[in-house]
Parts: C-alpha cells; sequence; structure tokens
C-alpha cells in the first residue's frame, strides 16, 4: 500500500554535498565574466572567435606570412605560405595547448604542410587536477603527404587525435629546436615565439 513506502529523504544542497560552497561558485563566475572580457578583446583583434584554433591560426599567419583562408570552414586547408621556401604550399594549423603525441590528420591531397603549434610536452593521461596553460613551447612542421603515407605504413588511423611516433614529432620541430630546415626561422620569429612561452 502507498502508505506504507517510506518518504524519500530531503535531497541535499548539490554544492554543499560535493564540497564546494556557494562563494567558490560565485568566485567561478566573476573569474569566467573576466574572461569573457579578454576573449571579446582578442575577437575583435583577430576577427574571429576566441578558440584555440582560430588563436593559433592568426598567430601563425602573423609570424610565418601565412594568408588564410576568407572561410574558417574550408576543408583541411587553413591558407597558404605567402613568403619564403614554402611560398605557394597549403598549410593546416594546429595549436594544442600540451603536446601529446596526437595530431588531428586529414586525407586530403590538397594539403601541403602541418603546422602545429604546442605548450609543454606531456603524456596523453587524464586531465583531472591538471591545466592547460595558454602557452607556445614548440613549433612543427609536417610534410602532410609523407607523414600520411608513414601512417598507413603503421595501420594507424587518421582523423582526430591519430597517434604519431615521437621520432616523427622530433624530425618536425622548427622550434625552439631548429630540427626541421624547411623553414628556417628568423631571429624576429623566435623572438615573437619566446613571447608566448610556459611561465
Amino acid at each position: 500500500m502507498l502508505g506504507d513506502v517510506p518518504p524519500l529523504p530531503a535531497p541535499e544542497p548539490p554544492c554543499e554535498a560535493a564540497g564546494v560552497t556557494d562563494d567558490q561558485v560565485a568566485h567561478i563566475a566573476r573569474l569566467l565574466g573576466q574572461r569573457n572580457t579578454i576573449d571579446d578583446t582578442i575577437a575583435a583583434v583577430i576577427h574571429r572567435p576566441m578558440t584555440a584554433g582560430h588563436l593559433g591560426e592568426w598567430i601563425a599567419a602573423q609570424m610565418f606570412g601565412i594568408e588564410l583562408e576568407q572561410s574558417a570552414v574550408t576543408a583541411a586547408i587553413d591558407g597558404q605560405f605567402r613568403l619564403g621556401p614554402l611560398q605557394g604550399s597549403t598549410v593546416n594549423v594546429k595549436w594544442y595547448l600540451k603536446q601529446e603525441g596526437l595530431l588531428d590528420m586529414s586525407e586530403s591531397s590538397a594539403l601541403d604542410y602541418y603546422m602545429v603549434l604546442t605548450g609543454p610536452r606531456s603524456a596523453a593521461l587524464t586531465s583531472r587536477a591538471g591545466t592547460r596553460p595558454w602557452c607556445i613551447d614548440h613549433v612543427y612542421l609536417f610534410h602532410a603527404p609523407t607523414l600520411l603515407a608513414e601512417q598507413r605504413v603503421r595501420g594507424v588511423r587518421t582523423g582526430v587525435a591519430a597517434s604519431v611516433l615521437k621520432t616523427h614529432w622530433d624530425a618536425a620541430e622548427i622550434y625552439p629546436v631548429a630540427r626541421n630546415s624547411l623553414l628556417p626561422l628568423s631571429e624576429r620569429e623566435t623572438g615573437l615565439l619566446r613571447l608566448f612561452a610556459s611561465p
């Protein structure tokens, strides 16, 4: 009978039960408001929403003479090199806040290079209690067709978060160690990149 069913216990306040106070929630809300203001300021400069993808493309364009595509959703290609030894080559720019050995790859035959900006090296482990600061500690330049062929020989899938061998990352590095000679960096470029280094 319905009268025999014990009443449900009163729910605990979700924040207090999780060990988080209302003051902490309010503090996070204020911090997000500050971050939104900063994001709006950056978006006004780059003329695109503030994301790692859009800002990474903008930084690469300013530093390395890349002319970005007019549409931000052009498949596989973010732009072309306007100057230097790679002039006319197409490029896909990535900015990963940590270098975890993973790369979002395309099989497009129109793509010539990946330029990958990353923060500090880190194993691809749990993100619990971790941080992903907005930093650039390394820059890599991969020849896309060569990397795609090597991945296929290894039997590694392409697409999102494809695993790339450490030896390939090392060989592709152009900053801070210039292991890849395809795109030598000037003092201006290395000086600007140092401004984004991890604290």
